[in-house]
């Protein structure tokens, strides 16, 4: 494993709510990231409580995290050291009511 993939398995593995994303949660720099936020937000989440990953401050893990987890977009959210997903697919996890549920029950 490279060093930047153990910095991101780090990360991942060290914090209950973890977004990688462009910008921060209180300054998303793409429309996608301020929905993934939006999302965490409509779900109760504290949004000082998530640990975000700015990747356009550090392009190896910009790179990287796509291979970490197999998907090729960000941003991409970990609950508890789980790949959840991108913003598509926690918009329709949150339509479903799964995105509370896994929110609230991994971070209870």
């Amino acid at each position: 494993m490279s060093d930047t993939q153990q910095r991101i398995d780090a990360l991942v593995k060290s914090n209950d709510v973890l977004l990688f994303m462009k910008g921060n949660a209180s300054f998303p720099q793409c429309g996608f990231s301020g929905r993934a936020i939006q999302l965490l937000k409509a779900c109760g989440v504290d949004t000082k409580s998530i640990k975000t990953v700015n990747v356009l401050e550090d392009d190896e893990i910009r790179q990287g995290i796509k291979e970490y987890s197999h998907w090729p977009t960000i941003p991409q959210l970990y609950v508890k050291g789980e790949f959840v997903g991108g913003t598509d697919i926690m918009m329709e996890m949150y339509e479903s009511g799964e995105l509370h549920q896994v929110l609230g029950a991994k971070t209870a």
